[in-house]
């Protein structure tokens, strides 16, 4: 989308998650490196307009796994990237915050005045970030906008067993293997798909100039129990389903009021959940069963 529109555009990533595949064929400078290194991200921030910081250990069970590392790589790793854009004064940045910050919800649909009760390492070290960024926007006149993402899924999503639903969804029927739900299936998800997210962080990139912080989801909300039949009906797989106890600090239900989004940047998501799943699932098919 960057590109669409006449931006030079530099990828910064040491490829832990990411797909050189994915970009391989675009007129993109590509930069092997971490976040954690220092002098690699100052570097990288030299001559840059715009940062769109994406970089970080996601999800709640690995962040309770691997605690330490989580906050090493979103909270210190977004303060080398501050100190990057402060050393080669980069005036703007588009942080990829989480709705995990708020914890558990305390209402059907959350605005972003939500208490911020963050219930695991990965929550508070996301959280903690998105503050260190805004006080470096008030310190030093940056301008920063923070994407609370939603769930996320999409086309290029590979399998993860620490990752989104989604696509542990879909490696699992495609393996023959019946869909795990911890608890009953009852808790509900927002979902958001990946071409609504790159556009939100095209806006706040390039069309909005102002500091804020926007929930970002598509404001509807599914249970588990119907995406799991979505995904079997569209790939036209039933491999049954297996239900296991309750997982620790997962969130019962998850919903965004995204009207704040809209009312500051016109922006709205507009990919349906079964169009987005069914695209996934043909995608998958095609590139990661088919490509064996």
């Amino acid at each position: 989308m960057l590109l669409s529109k006449g931006v030079d555009v530099v990828v910064f990533d040491n490829l832990s998650s990411g797909n050189y595949d994915n970009i391989k064929d675009l007129p993109v400078h590509f930069i092997k490196g971490d976040v954690l290194d220092k002098d690699a991200i100052s570097d990288a921030c030299k001559g840059i307009d715009v940062v769109f910081h994406l970089a970080a250990s996601v999800g709640r069970q690995r962040s309770i796994d691997h605690p330490q590392l989580d906050s090493e790589i979103n909270l210190i790793g977004t303060i080398d990237v501050l100190e990057g854009m402060r050393a080669h004064r980069v005036k703007k940045i588009v942080y990829s915050s989480s709705a995990a910050i708020f914890g558990e919800l305390l209402f059907p649909e959350i605005d972003e005045n939500h208490p911020q009760n963050a219930d695991s390492p990965y929550g508070v070290s996301k959280l903690a970030a998105e503050k260190m960024i805004l006080s470096y926007a008030g310190i030093y006149g940056i301008t920063a906008v923070c994407l609370r993402y939603f769930n996320i899924y999409g086309v290029n999503q590979r399998y993860d067993l620490y990752g989104n639903v989604i696509p542990i969804f879909a490696h699992r029927l495609f393996a023959g293997q019946p869909l795990i739900i911890y608890g009953d299936g009852t808790q509900t998800r927002d979902f958001v798909n990946v071409y609504d997210v790159a556009r939100a962080n095209v806006m706040a990139g390039l069309e909005y100039d102002k500091t804020n912080v926007f929930n970002l989801g598509s404001g509807e909300s599914i249970t588990i129990n119907r995406l799991a039949e979505m995904l079997q009906e569209i790939s036209g797989i039933n491999t049954g389903i297996d239900y296991q106890p309750e997982r620790k600090a997962d969130v019962k239900h998850c919903k965004a009021n995204a009207n704040k989004v809209y009312e500051n940047m016109g922006f709205k998501a507009v990919v349906p959940l079964e169009e987005g799943v069914k695209e996934y699932i043909d995608w998958y098919r095609k590139n990661i069963v088919e490509a064996l």
